[in-house]
């Protein structure tokens, strides 16, 4: 149980995508790229077209630590609308896994019934459709409550990734992943620490 997996439709977000399989990669952890789509070839929402690894049906529950659902509405949609999909985010909630989405991809968690007792944020446009959630976070750019990681958009995505990676990982992936990406040098320059 030392992989991650990514669950990936036509439509998701580029940036939300491969941003975080960057990341975690970066750290060293093995993750699959799983198409919730009949094909394993892909477009994301700018139209980037990519091949995942593995098909919704060669997931392996067991082998996985955590997933992730990367925004862009279309995808988003999709997945929420996909029952297996959901049942498999329930099954991993239900173990305790580590379960992160952000932008649109909150609202599939929203529909899995796993926010209801959490605080989630997600693209301040989707918030209405967060209607089974604890409680919505507005001022916040990523929050995580227990097990369940959300961001707000694109622009933050590797703020996502850098939590997905601490809760992974702890401090000593952090410093490698703000090194090897250069978040140090913006953090020093802004004068902030995230």
């Amino acid at each position: 149980m030392n992989k991650f997996l990514v669950l990936v439709a036509n439509g998701n977000e580029t940036i939300e995508i491969f941003t975080v399989i960057d990341y975690l990669r970066r750290i060293g952890v093995k993750l699959d790229i799983a198409s919730t789509e009949e094909s394993k070839e892909l477009k994301t929402s700018q139209d980037v077209s990519f091949k995942a690894d593995i098909s919704f049906s060669d997931i392996k529950e067991e082998d996985y630590m955590g997933v992730y659902i990367p925004g862009g509405t279309k995808g988003a949609y999709a997945m929420r609308d996909n029952e297996k999909v959901l049942d498999l985010l329930r099954r991993f909630n239900d173990a305790g896994k580590i379960i992160g989405a952000i932008c649109a991809g909150p609202v599939v968690l929203n529909e899995a019934g796993i926010l209801s007792d959490k605080k989630a944020t997600s693209f301040p446009d989707m918030k209405d459709e967060m209607d089974q959630t604890g409680e919505y976070v507005d001022n916040e750019i990523v929050v995580t409550d227990g097990n369940i990681t959300t961001g707000r958009g694109a622009a933050v995505t590797n703020y996502l990734a850098l939590r997905l990676a601490y809760i992974i990982g702890g401090d000593e992936a952090v410093v490698k992943l703000k090194h090897g990406t250069q978040h140090e040098a913006v953090e020093k320059y802004f004068g902030f620490e995230y």
